[in-house]
């Protein structure tokens, strides 16, 4: 009971929660029975939208054929069930860094969801899921510098770890007092147009999609994340990975998967692994900003043959450090305010990297664009 009453004193205050121990977070994928991953069907792209402290988004990754690289995303922020805001973001980076990114927030006024919720709209703004369930539609008119009208068509079939998809936090599995949840297409094909005050650009490609629910405070459920999203003519890589605060024993939380047209090969949330090899410290926050890396990816196919694949190099010049107070709105801040050692920063990188892929017997290497973000939080 007193355990109970200083985390719903943590969630309240937003102070630094005791020392649960391992044994209070149940990771997507782990309990007995689970399978390593499970296909998506229509009805797990609904929204939650549950009342207690959570952040829900959708998030679009876009790579065009003319070099363009773009994500588009929808924020449901609920803190406490007190304040409900809704926000667009759309970040652009341009080809071999020919001119500094785009980036453009905006608050959304009238927010609604259709009667399924499936489909997300506000003033200026819709996300709707087709009625097959297999393409989204995205358009925004509320800022004129990221005029968005793009088509998301999946192109292999959607997961989620283990049965749901979701990690819960508690000392009573039954009764959770948090929990993380992820669901991906990790390949799709996209088509459309964003225009800017410079032009037009046509995002014809390929992308990945991921809607996440984080159902408590973000610096109580991860001190750390590694995200990574590959996409190659033949091949897409996806792996996103958080450690726990010591709350929690500083455990490890993985899916992953790896996919081509028509067809996941594997994934799951056990085998993998993400190193950051080379470091330099940031003068600024003394974060240790990754320089290079190694992801690799372990499963099984369908058929029962080992499958691994490893993605390894240097991340080139990062792309942006995003000091995530700074761009919050002012009550998010409030959530984290009084947490001794919460200081976000998220470091994004873009270089080539080529993917090795072993599929029983037989390998195969491509070059491919690599999207990864490495976060620390506290």
């Amino acid at each position: 009971m007193f355990r109970w009453a200083q985390q719903q004193l943590a969630n309240v205050a937003g102070t630094q929660e005791p020392e649960y121990g391992p044994e209070a977070i149940q990771p997507v994928g782990k309990n007995e029975g689970d399978p390593a991953f499970s296909e998506l069907t229509k009805a797990d792209l609904k929204w939650k939208i549950i009342e207690s402290t959570c952040v829900e988004t959708q998030t679009f990754y876009l790579n065009a054929d003319s070099g363009h690289v773009c994500f588009l995303q929808v924020i449901y922020s609920n803190v406490a069930g007190l304040r409900i805001t809704t926000q667009f973001n759309c970040k652009i980076f341009y080809p071999n860094n020919e001119k500094p990114f785009l980036w453009s927030s905006d608050p959304l006024e009238n927010y609604g969801f259709d009667e399924e919720q499936y489909s997300f709209y506000a003033d200026g703004v819709s996300v709707e899921l087709s009625e097959d369930g297999a393409s989204y539609t995205i358009k925004s008119a509320v800022n004129e510098n990221s005029m968005v009208d793009v088509k998301f068509i999946r192109a292999a079939p959607g997961f989620m770890g283990g049965t749901d998809g979701t990690s819960n936090f508690g000392t009573d599995p039954k009764a959770p007092w948090g929990s993380m949840r992820h669901a991906f297409w990790p390949r799709a094909n996209v088509e459309g147009r964003i225009i800017t005050m410079d032009g037009e650009i046509d995002f014809k490609g390929r992308g990945m999609f991921s809607m996440a629910l984080q159902g408590m405070k973000p610096h109580h459920a991860a001190a750390r994340w590694n995200f990574v999203n590959f996409q190659s003519p033949t091949y897409s890589a996806i792996l996103m990975e958080f450690t726990t605060p010591p709350s929690y024993g500083s455990t490890l939380v993985r899916v992953s998967g790896i996919a081509t047209d028509g067809k996941l090969l594997f994934a799951g949330t056990s085998s993998g692994d993400v190193k950051h090899t080379d470091t330099k410290q940031d003068s600024e926050n003394d974060w240790p900003e990754p320089t290079a890396a190694s992801y690799h990816w372990g499963g099984k196919t369908e058929d029962g043959r080992d499958a691994s694949a490893h993605l390894e190099g240097s991340l080139g010049p990062r792309l942006d450090r995003i000091d995530v107070m700074a761009e919050v709105p002012g009550f998010v801040k409030a959530i984290v305010a009084t947490a001794a050692g919460t200081k976000p920063y998220i470091y994004q990188f873009l270089p080539k990297m080529t993917l090795e892929i072993k599929l029983g017997d037989e390998v195969k290497k491509e070059e491919g664009m690599l999207f990864t973000e490495a976060t620390f939080i506290s």
